[in-house]
C-alpha cells in the first residue's frame, strides 16, 4: 500500500502547553492511519515567520492558526496560501478580520438567536484628523447617554465592540456608573448590552469542528478556577440546544474553533459573547477540560488533513436566511441551521473516521496525560505565568485536576458496556 504524507502546521503565538501535548500524542500514535485504501502519514511542524513570495507553494495541508487575529504578517501569508494553494485553516482569516462582535450580534439576532438588547454608542474621544473633524461637526449629534441606559435597563455592560479577554468591560449598576465608565472609555467604540441579572447558570460551549464541550463557568473566580469541574449539570435538551447554537454560529462565520458564552435565566438561554477568534487553550485556565481540547484538536486536524477537506473560502449565508424565512418557531429554525452546520462540517463522515481510523487516539491520549511528558508541559506553562514561589503549588493543582479527568474517563469506559 502506497504511503501519502499530509502536513500540519501550527501557527502559534504565546502557546506552550497544548502544542507540546498535541505533538507528543501524534508521536505516540505514530501519526499513521489507513483510510479508504490509503496509508497516510502525518507530519507536524511549527510555522515560522519569514518573507514569502506570493507564488511560493505552501507545504501544509492544514494550519491550526493562533496568531492571525492580531499579527498581520501571518494573516496575509495564510490568506495567500488559501487563495493560491488550497490550504485549510482554523479559522477563516477573512472572517476573523472582519467579524467583530458587532457584526456577530447583528447576524445572530437576525437569525433569531437569543441576543440581549445591545446598543452601539459613538466613542467619547477621537484621533485628531482633519476630515473626521469636519464630519463630526456636520453630522455628529448630541445624545442622552442616561436615557439610553434607562431604556436598556440596569444592570448593563459596557464593552468594546471588537474586544476580547474581558478588555475594557465594565459592569454598570446605575446611571452614574454609566456616565463615569463612558468618560473613561477614551477612543474605544463601545457596546451597551443589557445585563442578565440573577441568572442561575453561566456556561461556555467550546466548538472544535463538529465536537462540542460545555463547561460551567464562573467569571467572578480567579482565572484558574473559572472553568468549573461540574459534570451532568444540563438536561439532554439544554445540551443539544447549546451545541446547535454554537454550531450555527461557527459554521455561519466559518470558524472551526470558537467558544460561545451563554447565560441561563428562568429556563431561557442568552448568548452574550461568541466571537472568539482565539479561544482559551491553556492548561492554566482549562485544567480538567484541557485534555478534551487537545484530543479534539488531534481528531479534527487529522480528519481534515486525511480527507483533504475543502476550505470554504466564501461564507455563503443565504441557506441560513432561507431557513429563517421558511420556519416560524425558534426550535424549527435552530434545527434547520444545525442541519446546514453538520453538512458543512461533514459530521457523519467525521464520526465514522474517528470510529475507524482514530479509534486508538482516546486510549493513547489517556495514557499520555498520566505521563511525565504531560506534567512537564503543564509546568512549562505555569512557569511562564506564575511567580516562582507559586510554580510547584499550581503545577500540582492543574496536574491533579487532569488526573481527575483521567479517573472520570476510566470510569466511563468501565461503565460503557453496561
Amino acid at each position: 500500500m502506497a504511503e501519502t504524507v499530509r502536513r500540519i502546521g501550527l501557527s502559534l503565538g504565546a502557546d506552550l502547553c497544548w502544542p507540546l501535548c498535541y505533538e507528543e500524542i501524534l508521536r505516540r500514535i505514530d501519526a499513521v492511519i489507513e483510510h479508504r485504501g490509503q496509508r497516510i502519514r502525518f507530519e507536524c511542524e511549527r510555522v515560522t515567520i519569514e518573507p514569502f513570495n506570493i507564488r511560493q507553494p505552501c507545504k501544509y495541508d492544514v494550519v491550526m492558526d493562533r496568531v492571525t487575529h492580531w499579527y498581520h504578517t501571518s494573516r496575509e501569508w495564510i490568506k495567500k496560501a488559501i487563495v493560491m494553494d488550497g490550504l485549510y485553516v482554523f479559522n477563516n482569516p477573512w472572517s476573523i478580520q472582519s467579524m467583530e462582535k458587532q457584526t456577530t450580534y447583528c447576524a445572530m439576532a437576525q437569525l433569531g438567536l437569543p441576543i440581549p438588547e445591545t446598543w452601539m454608542i459613538p466613542p467619547k474621544s477621537y484621533e485628531t484628523l482633519p476630515d473626521l473633524d469636519v464630519t463630526l461637526q456636520r453630522y455628529a449629534r448630541l445624545f442622552d447617554l442616561g436615557a439610553i441606559g434607562r431604556q436598556i435597563g440596569y444592570p448593563l455592560y459596557m464593552k468594546p465592540y471588537d474586544g476580547g479577554a474581558w478588555r475594557g468591560v465594565s459592569h454598570i449598576a446605575d446611571e452614574s456608573a454609566l456616565l463615569a465608565a463612558y468618560e473613561q472609555s477614551g477612543k474605544y467604540l463601545m457596546h451597551l448590552q443589557a445585563g442578565v441579572d440573577n441568572y442561575d447558570l453561566f456556561v461556555r460551549c467550546i466548538g472544535l469542528g463538529p465536537q462540542f464541550h460545555i463547561i460551567s463557568y464562573d467569571p467572578a473566580q480567579p482565572l484558574h478556577d473559572r472553568y468549573e469541574m461540574r459534570r451532568d449539570f444540563l438536561s439532554p435538551q439544554e445540551t443539544q440546544e447549546l451545541r446547535d447554537m454554537t454550531l450555527t454560529i461557527n459554521t455561519f462565520f466559518g470558524w472551526d474553533f470558537n467558544s460561545c458564552e451563554a447565560i441561563r435565566k428562568d429556563g431561557q438561554w442568552y448568548l452574550i459573547d461568541f466571537a472568539n477568534a482565539c479561544p482559551d487553550s491553556q492548561v492554566t485556565s482549562l485544567h480538567y477540560h484541557f485534555p478534551w481540547l487537545v484530543i479534539a484538536n488531534v481528531k479534527w486536524s487529522l480528519y481534515v488533513a486525511a480527507t483533504k477537506k475543502k476550505f470554504r473560502k466564501t461564507l455563503d449565508w443565504e441557506p441560513y436566511y432561507d431557513v429563517c424565512e421558511r420556519y416560524q418557531t425558534f426550535s424549527e429554525r435552530l434545527a434547520g441551521y444545525a442541519r446546514i452546520g453538520h453538512q458543512r462540517l461533514e459530521t457523519e463522515a467525521f464520526q465514522e473516521f474517528c470510529a475507524t481510523s482514530l479509534r486508538h487516539v482516546d486510549e493513547v491520549a489517556w495514557e499520555f496525560f498520566g505521563s511525565e511528558a504531560a506534567r512537564r508541559a503543564v509546568r512549562l506553562k505555569v512557569e511562564a505565568l506564575f511567580p516562582a514561589h507559586e510554580v510547584e503549588q499550581f503545577t500540582e493543582l492543574f496536574w491533579q485536576r487532569i488526573q481527575t479527568w483521567r479517573s472520570h474517563q476510566a470510569s466511563r469506559q468501565v461503565a460503557a458496556p453496561a
